[in-house]
């Protein structure tokens, strides 16, 4: 389906919502969102949203990344779509891993980008490394084990340290590194209650890039490699391998980026994926870079590739999806921007951080957010990176001295 021929779009997903739904606002499309949190700034771009938050369950202040429940959001979108027009649908992180969510949600308002099906050739890690394999990419050597007992004998052929991950998840949330069959164990137990089985992978030390890939059948172009933080305890992330952002682009040699735009797109036009796509890498010390996953749907680096590149990612990924065209880009980004993701340090009531130009996700008025949860996220950009880092080192610290004195009283 065109462009001319849609005007309504619903931005779903448990987070990374709000930069989504503010790209198709500004490629001109009326904007429905469901999403976890329920930020103010998403309300700003959309005709309505419906938010997990907001729906008065009874548990309080609920983890989205813990307790993620796909079918809650295919309840609100359900909701929305018994109100209001919605044509299309664009997707944000979280249903990744839920293949009967995704074909639901199809059925209800179609997917504009990959297929269900499409989304399960990589997701599904059974047999997505066996493909790497055969497509001669570099990856982490990576067993599924079910119990313990599976995990400490793979564990002799894949030799320490080794990285654990549930099978289903996102956000970096329950992987955990061990390096002695004592750390296994504490590892093992820690996450399996939640994961319907769990990775063991070899661990490849170096530097964590994500690659942003625009793709149309038989051609796909990188629209840029960024840098991934993650695990930054300095941001209130408590988890080792927890997502805290990107800073666009990589700083790396010439060389070492052509070796990830190449590999990211091998694997995207291996997989038929269409649209924009992230695919995740460990590039390690040698400089080779190790394919970790693929995201087939819109990344939490939207706003930051639309600032570099200066251009609209879902007007972009509507015409490489309707209209096979990819974009003309500059082949050097002369800007660096970064997004950086702060997690509560204690449990607060922030003010309202929307006074602070460079924030996004904002939390509503008077929502307590937990020790160890999303607080906000920041966007900042300059010509020159150390410049940038200052200044969000600056805004951090005022954000977080503003809570000090917060009160801790409810929840809702």
């Amino acid at each position: 389906m065109a462009k001319s021929d849609t005007r309504s779009v619903l931005a779903i997903g448990a987070v990374d919502v709000t930069p989504l739904a503010a790209s198709a606002r500004r490629a001109g499309y009326d904007v429905y969102a469901v999403d976890y949190y329920g930020d103010q700034d998403l309300e700003h771009s959309c005709v309505a949203t419906l938010s997990f938050m907001k729906q008065g369950r009874e548990e309080p202040c609920p983890g989205v990344f813990s307790n993620f429940i796909p079918e809650a959001l295919l309840q609100l979108a359900k909701n929305l779509r018994r109100n209001y027009e919605i044509e299309r649908s664009l997707l944000s992180s979280g249903l990744d891993d839920w293949p009967d969510a995704l074909v639901t949600l199809d059925d209800l308002v179609p997917i504009l980008g990959n297929t269900p099906e499409a989304f399960l050739k990589v997701r599904d890690k059974s047999k997505f490394f066996l493909e790497l394999e055969r497509l001669g990419v570099a990856y982490p050597k990576t067993v599924i084990v079910r119990n313990l007992a599976e995990a400490k004998s793979v564990s002799k052929d894949l030799g320490f340290p080794l990285v654990l991950k549930p099978k289903e998840g996102f956000g970096g949330v329950s992987i955990r590194k061990a390096s002695s069959l004592e750390e296994l164990e504490g590892a093992f137990k820690s996450i399996h209650l939640r994961a319907s089985g769990i990775l063991l992978q070899e661990y490849v030390l170096g530097t964590h890039a994500s690659a942003s890939v625009m793709s149309v059948p038989g051609k796909a172009m990188t629209l840029a490699v960024s840098e991934q933080l993650l695990g930054r305890p300095e941001v209130g992330q408590r988890e080792p391998f927890g997502y805290c952002g990107n800073i666009v682009p990589l700083s790396a040699p010439t060389q070492i980026m052509d070796k990830c735009r190449d590999v990211a797109e091998r694997v995207v036009s291996h997989f038929g994926l269409i649209g924009t796509n992230g695919v995740d890498l460990v590039v390690s010390k040698e400089g080779t870079p190790h394919v970790i996953e693929v995201n087939p749907r819109f990344q939490g680096t939207i706003e930051c590739v639309e600032r570099v590149l200066g251009l609209n990612l879902v007007e972009t990924h509507v015409k490489a999806c309707a209209e096979r065209k990819l974009p003309a880009i500059s082949e050097r980004a002369t800007r660096s921007c970064m997004r950086l993701v702060l997690f509560a340090k204690q449990r607060s009531v922030p003010p309202d951080l929307s006074a602070i130009k460079e924030c996004r996700d904002v939390p509503a008025p008077g929502v307590v957010v937990r020790e160890g949860k999303p607080l906000c996220s920041m966007l900042i950009e300059n010509r020159d990176r150390r410049t940038m880092l200052k200044k969000a080192k600056q805004i951090c610290r005022l954000i977080y001295s503003s809570l000090s004195s917060a009160s801790s009283e409810g929840c809702i």
